[in-house]
């Protein structure tokens, strides 16, 4: 007996047990579409933060102070101890070493805190970042400002740039803060000499709203220069964080080493690779997590496949006997049932990675970000060094308008193929359990079974 032979008997079983057959299959598509499905929503999820993070702009370390670890001075009941002081403080002379080093091209100070925000009779809280405005196409290079928008100069003590998630609140219908508007921002502090509550007030005009770029230091915060954010939030020339800019993401490990021999673990020290690192770890669980669960519908497919097939002997012990009668070798028989296996298989399999794709696009579909939404683009912002001009797409043909990247699933083909034969291989090795039993029949103890 031929393989084509072998072939169509086996088909032949599959036909005259439908429903058998067709739950077998169903079990193997669940399990292999499922793990496409995984595999595409992992590689999606993998590139969909490669693309956010670039944003950040892959040369940064930020650059900020460690606190001393605070002891107990058993001041008594009622004492209140004094904040944690930092191990290294951040002022001009530290940013002057640091911009010395090797491979470092730019050192942009900044002070950070919590403000409120009073616009019209509406006030609320957000986080202030202050820093030269000029700088911030250096920590986010696709930072764009929404037409009408004008980039303040690094000496103007009352400008105000505002991310457009605070400009207009998400799920508002009427915007908090508008172009050209005057707000009043108040700081609250604790003075370090007399331990009062105090509070700090300055009025800013709104020069320019930032659109949505991704980068959560500059989407989540108001911007102001670094002269007027020392004097809001008094923090005397002491320095919350650097942006330290490497010549190059190749040397941003070495400026990395250089920061830490300059200051060991003094001073904290993050990477937008580090950022990333940690995230693929993260996300490389959870794709563990469910890819597991994929391959143990696969196996659940494949004790189908030993029950289907095992039944199967049973039932057709008959045609074993005759089989045999007629001169079948054992290694037909075992044939005879293992390519039904690999038929089973196949179909379940190949089936399995088209139902994989649409289950990959369910999956990122009810995931945070799978929608995605188109950032309210139109304009584009160019720097001309002391000059900065904001203009519309419509002055500027042949530019695309940026978009928010959804997260979508990448399907490669390496995975697809490496599921594929998974899935056929362990229908395979289900079959051989049942194939090699019916093999082992003689044909008058199949006969004697009638």
């Amino acid at each position: 007996m031929n393989v084509k032979e072998i072939f169509g008997l086996s088909l032949g079983a599959i036909k005259e047990r439908k429903v058998r057959s067709a739950l077998t299959i169903l079990m193997v598509l669940v399990g292999s579409s499922l793990l496409v499905a995984v595999n595409a929503f992992g590689a999606g999820f993998s590139d969909f933060f490669n693309k956010q993070f670039a944003n950040l702009a892959p040369n940064i370390l930020f650059v900020s102070s460690v606190q001393q670890d605070q002891d107990d001075g058993g001041g008594g009941i009622g004492s209140v101890a004094p904040p944690p002081s930092a191990k290294i403080t951040l002022n001009a002379a530290v940013e002057s070493r640091i911009r010395s080093l090797p491979f470092v091209s730019q050192v942009i100070p900044s002070y950070q805190g919590e403000i409120s925000i009073q616009s019209g009779s509406e006030s609320k809280s957000f986080s202030v970042l202050s820093m030269d405005p000029s700088q911030l196409f250096v920590i986010s290079p696709t930072l764009e400002l929404m037409e009408g928008s004008t980039l303040p100069s690094a000496n103007d003590p009352t400008a105000i740039l505002v991310a457009e998630d605070i400009a207009s609140p998400p799920g508002e219908s009427t915007p908090f803060i508008n172009l050209g508007q005057s707000v009043r921002l108040s700081y609250s502090f604790v003075d370090p000499d007399t331990g009062e509550a105090k509070e700090e007030s300055k009025s800013f005009v709104v020069r320019g709203i930032i659109e949505s770029t991704g980068n959560p230091t500059v989407d989540n915060a108001v911007v102001i220069g670094l002269q007027p954010g020392d004097d809001l939030l008094q923090r005397a020339g002491k320095y919350d964080s650097l942006f330290v800019a490497a010549s190059s993401t190749d040397y941003v490990d070495v400026v990395e080493e250089e920061i830490r021999t300059l200051y060991g673990n003094d001073i904290g020290i993050t990477t937008v690779q580090n950022i990333l690192k940690t995230i693929e770890e993260f996300t490389g669980g959870i794709n563990a997590f469910l890819a597991s669960i994929a391959i143990i519908s696969l196996v659940v497919g494949a004790v189908g496949i030993i029950t289907t097939l095992y039944t199967s002997v049973v039932e057709r012990i008959r045609e074993i006997g005759t089989l045999k009668a007629i001169g079948a070798k054992n290694t037909t028989i075992l044939g005879l049932f293992l390519f039904e296996a690999l038929l089973i298989g196949i179909m379940g399999a190949s089936s399995g990675l088209v139902a994989g794709i649409g289950m990959g696009y369910l999956l990122v579909s009810a995931s945070p970000g799978g929608g995605g939404e188109e950032n309210a683009a139109g304009e584009n912002i160019t720097d001309t060094g002391s000059d900065t001009s904001v203009t519309s797409d419509s002055e500027q043909t042949g530019e695309q308008e940026q978009e928010s990247e959804p997260l979508t699933p990448v399907y490669l083909g390496e995975d697809m193929l490496r599921v594929w034969f998974i899935s056929v291989g362990l229908s395979v090795m289900a079959g051989l359990y049942p194939a090699w039993k019916a093999s082992r029949y003689l044909p008058v103890d199949a006969l004697r079974a009638l």
